[in-house]
């Protein structure tokens, strides 16, 4: 049969869909990894309750997938797995006309002045939550940097300060994200049936009412101080304002959808990321001496960026782009999809290609000091239309993390091994919750930091 044949498939393992999901689940790097081994760049997954997955990781292809027609290929259909907990206005879900149009009106939230007023609020939370953590013993980082994380995005997005409503919202959202960790959650059709019978289903239905109602509230309340001449400097202040190219407002479930998709990305993700960062730099003491230097001496941040766009690389936290559902035959590489299929770019095998990147899986910042990341060959935040709106945003809480912990901690592993690859829902993150030991640094004075740039 000729790869152009209408129908046809690239191969994959023929195991049971429930027994793809299980291994998926259990091992998601190595089996990723292993199916490449077997079948090449290209591979299809059955799991239980979806279309048919092609995994590509073909640079080539990618670009491919990336510009294909909008009407030819749906990326929002292709996550309908995060509908549950965004809703189905979340400008994730939204295909063709209606994502560009929410798309504008979300895009300036997270550029240009916007972004840069809000690094210190950044550092002010960052600096508050490090003094905080334990010294000199084991710690599991990624529940702290979950915290923080939730909590800067709180702030950004809703503008909550500390007090009832910043709490009660933390809670619900804790443990909305907390089910991430059962392999249910990746199933909604299964979701919807057993719902009513699964206490851990009723438990996640009960908290995403309370969560709704918590937004709904500041929805209201945020009306009325706009409508009275308040004004906030915040994401929801941002909504409310937004106009629809017909000139009316966006209505509250939109708004929800939306504040909903920004509070769940931009928490668990990040948190994710800086959890890979601190176990991998607990255990890499040259890129750390090296990075504390660069630091320390006030001088750029060459380094820090190149040292996070390798911890992107070789720990994803995603570890495929937005998944995109062909709605009508679609040739990708010279092979022609039928309609019904969803297509992913896989970050974690491109990242792990050592015909793109030498020694793939060794740390070694260096490869992007002196030649910046692909745009197809370094995909975290995925591409094309569908490019993450909250890269600059989560870039640069990661630098100002980073610089916090690191201007006042020495890192050590926590644990004698490296930690493996965990499952949360669509994420990946240390299987050991990041456990390091900080030991405190003397602070860096201002005549020391000009001495080291002398």
């Amino acid at each position: 049969m000729s790869r152009l044949d209408a129908g046809a498939l690239p191969p994959g393992p023929r195991l049971p869909g429930a027994l793809q999901l299980l291994a998926t689940w259990k091992r998601p790097a190595g089996s990723m990894e292993r199916l490449r081994a077997r079948y090449g760049k290209r591979f299809t997954v059955k799991l239980p309750f979806q279309p048919p997955f092609v995994i590509l990781s073909e640079p080539d292809e990618i670009r491919e997938l990336f510009m294909a027609s909008p009407e030819a290929i749906h990326p929002g259909e292709g996550a309908r797995v995060l509908e549950p907990t965004v809703g189905s206005n979340s400008v994730i879900l939204l295909d063709e006309k209606a994502h560009m149009e929410q798309r504008k009106l979300l895009l300036p939230a997270f550029h240009g002045e916007r972004m840069q007023r809000l690094t210190g609020l950044m550092a002010e939370l960052a600096d508050r939550e490090v003094e905080s953590w334990p010294r000199q013993e084991p710690i599991k980082l990624h529940p702290r940097l979950q915290r923080l994380t939730l909590e800067i995005i709180l702030r950004a997005v809703i503008g909550v300060e500390q007090g009832r409503q910043l709490e009660e919202l933390r809670d619900a959202l804790t443990g909305i994200l907390a089910f991430a960790e059962n392999p249910l959650s990746i199933l909604p059709a299964l979701t919807r049936y057993l719902g009513p019978v699964l206490p851990s289903l009723r438990r996640f239905t009960e908290l995403s009412e309370r969560a709704d109602r918590l937004i709904f509230e500041l929805v209201d309340e945020r009306r009325a101080a706009a409508a009275s001449g308040g004004h906030g400097d915040d994401v929801l202040a941002m909504l409310l304002a937004a106009r629809h190219e017909d000139q009316s407002p966006m209505s509250d479930q939109e708004i929800r959808d939306e504040l909903m998709t920004a509070l769940v990305a931009g928490h668990e993700t990040t948190a994710s990321q800086l959890a890979w960062a601190f176990e991998r730099l607990a255990r890499e003491p040259r890129v750390t001496a090296r990075l504390v230097d660069e630091l320390d001496s006030g001088e750029g941040d060459e380094y820090l960026m190149a040292t996070i766009h390798e911890i992107m690389r070789l720990r994803p936290v995603l570890p495929n782009a937005e998944p995109r559902l062909t709605k009508q035959p679609v040739e990708i590489g010279g092979f022609r999809y039928p309609a019904g299929v969803a297509l992913l770019a896989s970050v974690f095998l491109v990242h792990r290609d050592p015909d793109i990147y030498p020694e793939p899986h060794a740390f070694r910042p260096e490869r992007f000091l002196d030649k910046a990341p692909g745009t197809y060959t370094w995909i975290p935040f995925g591409g094309g239309r569908r490019r993450c709106l909250g890269a600059s945003f989560a870039l640069q809480e990661m630098k100002v993390v980073i610089r916090a912990v690191l201007s006042r901690c020495e890192l050590s592993p926590g644990a004698g091994r490296p930690e493996h690859t965990g499952r949360r829902s669509i994420t990946f993150s240390p299987s050991g919750g990041a456990t390091v030991v900080l030991r405190a640094r003397a602070p860096v004075s201002r005549a020391d930091q000009a001495l080291v740039t002398v």
